[in-house]
C-alpha cells in the first residue's frame, strides 16, 4: 500500500521533500499556513501523486508528517492534533533567527526536538533530513547501492517511529544511522561535525560569486555509515548551543539566508 507523506511547510525544504517523496512512489498532501489554494502551482508540478491541504488535513492524511518550518514558529503547529503521528522534525535552532530565542535551549537544558515533542502531545517525533542544505537534499540522493550514496542521521525516542522514518528516508535516497534518542540529538544539531557542511562541496575562496553559487550546487563528497558513526560518536557539546553564521564563507551565507527567508515566508 502506498503511503502518504504529510507536509507541514511549503518553502524550499518542504518542497525539496514533496519532489523526493513523489519520485520514490509515495503521495503528499502538501500545506502551508496561507492555505491550499495558494499552492495549485506546486502541486502541478509535483505531479499526481500530490495534492494540497490544510495543515490539520496533512497531519491527518500523513503515514509520516514532515515539519518542515522555521523553529521560531513551531508554537503555531495545532499540537492536539498529532497524536500517534509519525513526525519527522526538520527545524533548526539558530538563536535569534526570526526573533526567537529560548533559555531553555541555550543551556542545553532540552534539544528542539524535545521542545517539538513537548508540544506535540503524543506524537512520535523523530529528529531527521534536518541536516543538510534543500539543495544537497536533492543533489545528494541516490539510488541503493550507488557508490555516491551518502548517510543522514536520525534521533528519536520510539523505536517503530524511527524504524517508520528510516524506511522513507531510505526509499528517498540515503543511508540512515541512529544517532540515538531526542535527547541525544543535539549530537546531529547544528553546531556540529555531520550537520551541514559535512554534505556541501568544498567552495575555494576567491571564486567568483557566481562560480561559488555554481560549485555549491555540486553534490558534496558521500559519508559512509561508518563514518557517520564516527562523526556522531566524537562529537561533544558545543559550548555555543545552535547554529550561527560567523566565519561561513559569503557564498554559504547568502544561500543559507536565501533557504531560511524563503521558508519563513512561504510556510
Amino acid at each position: 500500500m502506498t503511503q502518504i507523506i504529510g507536509i507541514i511547510g511549503s518553502g524550499l525544504v518542504g518542497k525539496a521533500v514533496a519532489h523526493l517523496a513523489v519520485a520514490a512512489g509515495y503521495n503528499v498532501v502538501i500545506s502551508n499556513s496561507r492555505g491550499p489554494e495558494t499552492l495549485t502551482g506546486l502541486v502541478e508540478e509535483l505531479g499526481p501523486r500530490a495534492r494540497a491541504g490544510t495543515v490539520d488535513g496533512a497531519i491527518a492524511a500523513g503515514d509520516i508528517v514532515s515539519v518542515a518550518i522555521p523553529l521560531a514558529t513551531f508554537e503555531a503547529l495545532p499540537g492536539d492534533k498529532f497524536a500517534e503521528k509519525v513526525v519527522l522534525d526538520q527545524t533548526n535552532y539558530y538563536p535569534g533567527m526570526g526573533g526567537f530565542r529560548r533559555t531553555d535551549l541555550d543551556l542545553g537544558e532540552l534539544t528542539s526536538s524535545e521542545l517539538i515533542q513537548q508540544h506535540l502531545r503524543g506524537a512520535k517525533v523523530v529528529k531527521g533530513l534536518h541536516n543538510l542544505s534543500w539543495i544537497h537534499m536533492a543533489a545528494n540522493a541516490r539510488l541503493r547501492g550507488d557508490a555516491n550514496r551518502t548517510t543522514l542521521p536520525i534521533a528519536g525516542d520510539d523505536v517503530a517511529a524511527k524504524e517508520a522514518a528510516t524506511r522513507f528516508i531510505e526509499a528517498i535516497g540515503y543511508d540512515v544511522v541512529d544517532a540515538g534518542s531526542l535527547a541525544d540529538s543535539w549530537r546531529i544539531e547544528p553546531n556540529t561535525p555531520i550537520y551541514f557542511w559535512r554534505y556541501a562541496p568544498v567552495v575555494p575562496r576567491g571564486v567568483s560569486g557566481d562560480e561559488a553559487k555554481r560549485i555549491y550546487q555540486q553534490p558534496g563528497k558521500a559519508v559512509s555509515r561508518e563514518e557517520a558513526r564516527r562523526l556522531i560518536a566524537a562529537t561533544e557539546r558545543p559550548s555555543t548551543i545552535g547554529g550561527t553564521l560567523d566565519g561561513m564563507p559569503q557564498v554559504h551565507i547568502d544561500l543559507f539566508l536565501e533557504q531560511a527567508s524563503a521558508d519563513t515566508i512561504k510556510t
